[in-house]
């Protein structure tokens, strides 16, 4: 199947659909920066897909001291494959920890293993894990990661079971996770299995399906190891409401930029699916009710997300005001008439872009018989290449219908040129300096996309002939032609603003991968890092037949 204008059918229902809301509008940094989790994300499809292969979790050891440190193993069996969660708590010194990448120890570190683990294999890991970095895998570790307390919250909650007791709800939801992890891994770092050994394993094949799985499975080792040293069980609805913290930082955001065609391909897939439900002629009284209890969730949501950060505080309390006026909208009228989704979609442009996008995922929800199938276009195995036979008039006519922004723009002013991008020697991480204020511009990562298009147009301005000749001339623009040629193709396969400029903010970049992941409650710290709960409200190992019902989760508390 393909995704796009020209949508073949899911599970044989070819849905009418409207136009897909334009890339010029849609890969903004600002919308960008705005999206939400929605039904397409990975960790939705993850528990759906858990719910459809009646997978059972096990707990197959459980090697851990009174005090909660030691190592456990939970095994499941996904698709055919056998797959294991090893985990390991360890007594790390509060001086020690930090969610900074250049920490050496954690509380907890883990590894989703191929197969089913031998006692020597678990030995093996269970000393590695700890190491992270430090250490070297093998091929049947699939994923690797560690994650810190939420000490405060950790505790408590330990102490008030050990009391006989349930802990206190206001500090449940003021945190919403017992850990957080600091990385994920995958994909060959450190030894770890390649990608390429997962990648058609049934439900695994996904983009970061096999990460999601492993974040899954540590909240719910997170619940098991707070429920051991308290010596009693969490209150079910409390246990369901801690998810998975996570701290995370510039590291994540060049991933959109280097990868155009995996960008495009989740981009294509959610506006598909709002094309395709904005489309839906009518809706049934079990979809109105639906999506009136959706709103109440979302009002429910808003009231609970609550960060010190003043931006993202005041665009939350926007997002507070104007949601009243958005549901207000949704009246008999406007629900029983026609094509509702489309009109409610359109009207929402009357207010902000967070609100915009919270409704274009929201609308989503009712509609998964129509749209669920969307999830297998979002991985692909192709990578951006030059049309060398191009004709270099049809290069430049394709740099002024897509590129006009970044030709208009004036790299040589101190705004737009204020950032450079680079890698820092110690812990190969992305960074991001100011060109005017730091040394090491002359080290600068080739993300200055715009930039680079700008000055494959100036030298284009007298070529003719193929664009194989062109580049023998001039070789430095390769990677700026095969990024125009590649967008012609794909619209959403690029971000539309200047990613070197002064207002260009990494949180807005994050945000959006972040949101395809299933994140929510975000806590930017800066611009730069932010902190995020994944798989908070999602369904626990016992209660995977409703395993599809948690977007925006509230606490329930």
């Amino acid at each position: 199947m393909k995704v796009g204008k020209k949508v073949q059918s899911v599970n044989g229902f070819s849905p009418l659909q409207t136009r897909m809301r334009p890339a010029e509008k849609v890969m903004r940094l600002r919308r960008m920066g705005a999206a939400f989790p929605h039904r397409l994300s990975f960790l939705r499809t993850l528990t759906r897909n858990l719910a459809k292969e009646d997978v059972k979790i096990t707990r197959t050891h459980w090697q851990i001291s009174a005090d909660g440190y030691g190592h456990a193993v939970y095994q499941l069996r996904l698709g055919g494959f056998d797959y294991a969660l090893i985990a390991v708590s360890t007594d790390l010194p509060p001086d020690m920890r930090t969610d900074r990448v250049i920490a050496t120890a954690w509380d907890t570190a883990y590894v989703l293993y191929d197969g089913v683990p031998s006692a020597a294999e678990i030995e093996r890991v269970v000393a590695v894990a700890p190491l992270q970095e430090a250490a070297r895998f093998t091929q049947r570790d699939l994923i690797l990661s560690r994650a810190n307390k939420s000490v405060r919250l950790f505790d408590h909650v330990a102490d008030a079971l050990r009391k006989g007791q349930q802990p206190d709800v206001d500090l449940v939801r003021q945190t919403g996770y017992l850990m957080r992890t600091t990385a994920v891994y995958g994909n060959g770092k450190f030894g770890i299995a390649d990608r390429g050994i997962i990648q058609d394993r049934p439900f695994l094949s996904g983009p970061f399906a096999a990460e999601m799985l492993t974040v899954w499975l540590i909240r719910g080792f997170t619940h098991d190891l707070v429920e051991h040293v308290g010596g009693a069980p969490l209150d079910r609805t409390i246990k369901r409401s801690l998810g998975i913290g996570n701290a995370t930082g510039l590291g994540m955001a060049p991933f959109l930029v280097n990868h155009p065609l995996l960008l495009d391909a989740w981009m294509q897939v959610r506006e598909t699916a709002i094309a395709w439900v904005r489309a839906v002629p009518a809706l049934s009284a079990d979809q109105i009710t639906q999506i009136y209890e959706l709103a109440a969730r979302a009002a429910a949501h808003l009231a609970e997300w609550n960060v010190p950060d003043e931006i993202a505080a005041e665009r939350i309390a926007t997002l507070r005001r104007e949601w009243p006026q958005i549901t207000r909208m949704m009246t008999p009228e406007m629900m029983t008439g026609d094509i509702p989704i489309d009109k409610l979609i359109l009207a929402s442009e009357a207010y902000s872009v967070d609100a915009q996008e919270l409704l274009a995922a929201m609308l989503l929800e009712p509609f998964g018989d129509l749209i669920d199938g969307l999830a297998d276009c979002m991985a692909t195995p192709f990578a951006p290449e030059i049309d060398p036979a191009m004709d270099c008039a049809a290069l430049k006519d394709l740099i002024g219908r897509d590129w006009d922004w970044a030709v208009k723009t004036d790299y040589d002013t101190m705004p737009n040129n204020a950032r450079f991008w680079y890698v820092s020697e110690e812990k190969l991480e992305p960074r991001l300096g100011d060109r005017h204020a730091e040394e090491g511009a002359e080290l600068e990562s080739p993300l200055d996309i715009a930039r680079q298009v700008k000055a494959l147009f100036a030298d284009l301005t007298d070529a003719t002939g193929p664009v194989f000749m062109f580049l023998q001339n001039h070789p430095e623009h390769r990677a700026a032609v095969r990024r125009v040629q590649c967008l012609a193709k794909h619209a959403y396969a690029e971000i539309r603003d200047n990613l070197i400029g002064s207002d260009c903010l990494p949180i807005d970049m994050l945000r959006c991968k972040l949101s395809f992941f299933g994140a929510a409650k975000f806590d930017p710290k800066s611009d730069r890092w932010t902190r995020i709960t994944l798989a908070q409200g999602a369904p626990l190992a016992d209660e995977l037949d409703n395993a599809d019902d948690w977007w925006l989760p509230v606490s329930g508390l």
